[in-house]
């Protein structure tokens, strides 16, 4: 069992972040196999603050691809002060502004629209208090209710090895966050969605560990299933619009975009989200 002094939770951090490093290099090379090693990522290693030590990351963006329009794979470690104006809505935060954060976030726009969009991060924060939290959610231009079965199926297999209420209360996370309020309609089908998880580190820890994991089984079977299927010009066209929603979502409500614009984070790091071509109507 973990005690609450420093030397442990500096030996927390390590190896959270050691674990989201070596995710990054994993999710990077299955991308570089499923594009056939024909295309590289562009890797891009940033600081938070160029004046002092205030840690940063490295994100990596492949785009153009035969599998990929474009794929984003971010990695961080920061920490410092928050904000004034920021620091009263972070949890253990309010009395003192220092923080500590590592995480990874990957995000996926597919050539082939008929393979969905793929989102999924991790994160492990560090105020006067600590938590994980992540999850993974898909975005299909095009409905297949065996995918979205299959998807879920495999979720909750994960989840119930943990606690058998995650998957439900997971889901409802989800389904409430990736909401656009202003369209009244979800973003894509779903996922799985937590915050704020800081009961146990060791049982969170291993749990996430298990998102990561299952979130790079997911997406090569997804990816392998329908890589070869044709589409049509009509596809692409509904595909771009439903990138439209995606980044309707991705900068008028996502969290992650937020913290990282107020910690200081880089910019295209933090926009790596958002797709190479969108389309609105």
């Amino acid at each position: 069992m973990f005690k609450t002094n420093k030397m442990d939770l500096d030996i927390k951090k390590d190896l959270v972040s050691n674990w989201f490093k070596l995710l990054q290099d994993s999710f990077c090379n299955d991308i570089n196999i499923l594009e056939k090693n024909k295309i590289k990522f562009k890797c891009t290693n940033w600081k938070k603050n160029s004046k002092k030590d205030e840690g940063g990351g490295e994100y990596r963006i492949l785009k153009g691809g035969k599998v990929f329009d474009k794929v984003g794979v971010n990695y961080s470690e920061v920490y410092g002060k928050f904000p004034k104006n920021f620091q009263k809505n972070i949890l253990g935060a309010k009395k003192n502004p220092r923080f500590w954060a590592s995480g990874i976030s990957v995000v996926m726009h597919m050539k082939n629209p008929l393979i969905p969009a793929m989102h999924f991060n991790t994160r492990y924060i560090c105020t006067t208090q600590q938590w994980f939290g992540g999850g993974m959610d898909v975005t299909p231009s095009k409905k297949d209710g065996l995918e979205k079965k299959d998807f879920h199926l495999t979720l909750k297999k994960m989840c119930d090895a943990h606690n058998k209420n995650y998957y439900k209360k997971y889901k409802k996370l989800c389904d409430e966050y990736f909401y656009l309020a202003h369209r009244k309609e979800a973003r894509g089908i779903g996922g799985i969605f937590f915050d704020y998880k800081k009961d146990n580190f060791e049982k969170d820890f291993n749990f996430v560990r298990d998102v990561g994991v299952t979130f790079q089984i997911l997406f090569n079977k997804m990816i392998r299933k329908k890589l070869k299927k044709k589409w049509t010009a009509k596809d692409k066209e509904t595909q771009y619009i439903k990138r439209g929603r995606y980044t309707e979502f991705n900068l008028l409500y996502d969290r992650g975009t937020k913290f990282g614009l107020q910690t200081g984070g880089n910019i295209d790091g933090i926009l790596m989200s958002l797709p190479p071509l969108a389309k609105w109507k």
